[in-house]
């Protein structure tokens, strides 16, 4: 997902051969790669050569959903590129090529690389709490077969028609200029476009569907406060953010209950329906895809979802925090996320203090993805957090909740009535 536009378990495993890598050993036509998921975003590491020869390995970020090709000012500067700015961004030619594992990727269709405006302390990622300094985007991964392996931490690349995609298929709309995907859904027995965006940790509805939802389901469970994965990169909106819990969505051949999404405000909404070019309400991103092995098949404009695992993980049992990732690397608190008076259980925090530690291990230079880990767990686990205000630090116990759920309600209401 586009930075400028929501600027509004961290493991990283090789895993055992799976049918399809064994089919990748046999083909030689494609390459398949370890992937680091973190904050839900998936990560790689390719290869750009360098004017002088040789050829710098950098994390990418597989980022289907944005059409726009985005680098460090780091890399830029690395590579030579000739950089100008305007007072909100830099651009700049593109390089001729990236590599992933084996296989040469052309970026001769690209008119230029956006390079977000950073100090010098900052200029080494794309974005704060992102470990990346390039993504590889929609106008990139449409000319290929791409799999995205989310139970195996794999990322796989191969000429069209090359890899046997597995699971079931459905028929999608891409947008043959950007190579932006969108699956025919329903929502409530009404039919809608949802956009596919596995570069995106978190999903999204426009704000008029999801206020209509909430509505007509008083009983799906809602909050305000971007936490866990819907904290996406630590916007002064975050913290106001209203999120709810979908009972039902029907996403191609997909049947998905309990997806957590966030209300979009009209003006971005515009702006990606604009974009994507046909109607849409919205996007599913990889919150709700971490058990499937997705494949995109852009040649035959199909996608493939197989299922990899059954366990879904808990990424609303977590401190209750809004974060932002600061480009010194430090971690300032937004606010608190609100679950029907969640907020009451961190009276010690205030907006502005600087999280330093979790359980005594610091925080800083850390990614989203990593801090995110370290404020997760089974509801009721106590965490202790190093506390920065105005120079003096502090340590205070916090408790794992149980956000975005049906049992947080109840919680509050009990909390509450513990207090004085």
């Amino acid at each position: 997902m586009k930075l400028c536009v929501v600027a509004w378990a961290f493991f990283l495993l090789c895993g055992h051969a799976s049918p399809q890598d064994k089919r990748a050993a046999v083909a030689g036509t494609m390459v398949t790669l370890p992937a680091t998921i973190d904050h839900n975003r998936v990560i790689i590491q390719v290869g750009v050569p360098s004017p002088d020869g040789s050829t710098l390995a950098v994390q990418a970020w597989v980022d289907n959903g944005n059409p726009d090709l985005e680098m460090s000012r780091h890399l830029a500067t690395l590579l030579a590129l000739n950089v100008s700015c305007s007072d909100k961004e830099c651009s700049a030619p593109p390089p001729r090529e990236i590599l992933v594992g084996s296989m040469t990727i052309p970026l001769t269709g690209i008119k230029q690389v956006h390079i977000p405006l950073k100090p010098v302390s900052a200029a080494s990622v794309l974005a704060a709490g992102l470990n990346a300094e390039i993504n590889i985007p929609s106008t990139v991964l449409r000319h290929y077969d791409v799999l995205v392996d989310f139970p195996g931490r794999k990322f796989t690349i191969a000429p069209p028609g090359t890899i046997h995609f597995l699971g079931l298929g459905t028929k999608v709309l891409i947008n043959s200029e950007n190579g932006l995907i969108q699956v025919p859904s329903q929502i409530d027995k009404k039919k809608y476009n949802l956009a596919l965006d596995v570069g995106s940790c978190i999903s999204f509805l426009s704000g008029e569907l999801f206020d209509k939802l909430a509505a007509d389901h008083s009983d799906w469970p809602h909050m305000t406060g971007a936490v866990g994965s819907a904290n996406m990169w630590g916007m002064d909106e975050e913290p106001k953010w209203k999120l709810m819990r979908v009972g039902r969505v029907q996403y191609g051949p997909l049947f998905l209950t309990d997806v957590a999404v966030v209300a979009l405000p009209k003006a971005v909404m515009d702006f990606l329906e604009k974009r994507a070019g046909i109607p849409t309400v919205g996007l599913l991103g990889s919150n709700v895809l971490l058990n499937y092995r997705v494949g995109l098949d852009y040649a035959h404009s199909t996608v493939y979802f197989d299922i990899g695992r059954l366990f879904n993980f808990p990424d609303f049992d977590v401190i209750g925090l809004v974060l932002r990732p600061e480009d010194d690397g430090r971690f300032t608190i937004l606010g608190l996320g609100d679950n029907g008076g969640a907020s009451v259980w961190l009276d010690d925090v205030e907006v502005g203090d600087s999280l330093i530690a979790v359980d005594g291990i610091p925080v800083r230079g850390s990614t989203m993805g990593q801090v995110w880990a370290m404020l997760g767990g089974t509801p009721g686990q106590e965490r202790k957090l190093t506390i920065e205000r105005r120079g003096k630090q502090f340590t205070i116990t916090a408790k794992v909740r149980h956000f975005l759920g049906e049992t947080s309600d109840s919680d509050a209401k009990k909390e509450k009535s513990r207090k004085p």
